[in-house]
């Protein structure tokens, strides 16, 4: 990121944000990011001071980043720069706001892409069935293992050091195949969790074990703006934690480095490593779950938006989805409603004579 005689002002900026806005890390990195290559610019047409900047110059700034950014990347962009100049107007930074009148870019309102309620199911079973195919493969490989050592013990002609020899692949392939099986009953929580829910991504590796009450069976998440809110799940995504967390989590967390575990203790969700699961990995266990099931590519977002649509579907309440997805306005739950008279009108013409 490039550096600007700016960065003061707009450290300063940012940490005002953090302190009064309550915005998440990523936003604020989004933010830096944003008003630092705008000032760069800026600074290579030789502004030296902040006054010197006109709307004019903001909307020339907003044609050259429109070349190589999406509408809503520039929507993102421009809500930066218009609260950094009204900022730093209230500060007495500059004389006047030459961003007030800044517009944002449009951004075409697209419905979002789900899954019917038949594909979910697909997933989550495949999902379900890859646990108890890999238990079974781990079961077999303890066998073998204990097979092998008594064969071993019988035969009076092998010594002790031939034994060991033979002994230790196995020990090793006991140890694989139990990783194995904990990452799939990892999974299959995930999965269950991310549709039983619509939290996003982001809040789920953010989770830990204490944000769990299995005795009304809700969980704690704390959204956009460290917002916290109470979230139910059914018996199928009980089930599945419940068998990562007495079963898989502790296989997992025995691979991590003391810094790793120390670090991690509290996670509910662990890596290959026994860190932290991270957002590219979780997206990746979506994505992979969705291939193997043969059902449409999709994101952890696009199971969040697939959770909102069923459950309207199923007759709930407009403002308890908001409520449960966490968004701060009407408007943002109300595209799910539209995707389920989209889905019915798909429905109609296939099943009605007179369509």
């Amino acid at each position: 990121m490039s550096s600007t005689q700016f960065d003061g002002d707009i450290d300063s900026f940012v940490s005002y944000l953090k302190s009064n806005r309550g915005l998440s890390a990523n936003t604020l990195k989004a933010y830096r990011a944003d008003l630092t290559a705008c000032l760069h610019l800026f600074e290579l047409r030789g502004v030296t001071d902040l006054n010197e900047i006109t709307l004019d110059d903001l909307r020339s700034w907003m044609a050259v980043e429109s070349r190589d950014h999406a509408r809503s990347s520039m929507a993102r962009k421009t809500v930066a720069v218009r609260g950094f100049f009204a900022w730093a107007y209230e500060h007495g930074l500059t004389a006047t706001d030459p961003a007030a009148t800044l517009m944002t870019p449009s951004i075409p309102s697209t419905l979002p892409a789900v899954l019917t309620e038949s594909q979910a199911e697909q997933l989550l079973d495949v999902a379900e069935h890859a646990v108890a195919t890999n238990q079974y493969k781990d079961d077999g490989g303890a066998a073998a293992a204990s097979g092998s050592g008594k064969a071993a013990g019988k035969t009076a002609d092998k010594s002790a050091d031939t034994v060991n020899r033979s002994e230790a692949p196995a020990r090793a392939d006991k140890r694989d195949n139990a990783r194995v099986t904990a990452e799939s009953q990892r999974n299959a929580a995930i999965l269950e969790l991310l549709y039983a829910t619509g939290i996003r991504v982001a809040e789920l590796v953010s989770m830990d074990i204490a944000d769990i009450d299995f005795s009304n069976r809700t969980i704690k998440v704390t959204g956009k703006g460290n917002k916290q809110r109470v979230v139910p799940f059914g018996l199928p995504a009980q089930r599945a934690l419940e068998t990562w967390l007495e079963q898989g989590r502790p296989v997992l967390a025995r691979t991590a480095t003391d810094a790793v575990k120390s670090r991690a203790a509290n996670a509910l969700f662990l890596g290959a490593r026994g860190g932290r699961i991270d957002q590219r990995i979780a997206r990746d266990i979506v994505h992979r779950a969705a291939r193997e099931a043969g059902v449409p590519d999709i994101s952890p977002h696009a199971l969040r938006h697939s959770a909102a649509t069923h459950i309207l579907d199923g007759g709930a309440d407009l403002r308890e989805v908001q409520e449960m997805l966490g968004h701060s306005s009407l408007k943002t739950t109300q595209r799910y409603t539209h995707v389920s008279i989209e889905q019915l009108k798909n429905r109609y013409g296939q099943a009605f004579p007179r369509a």
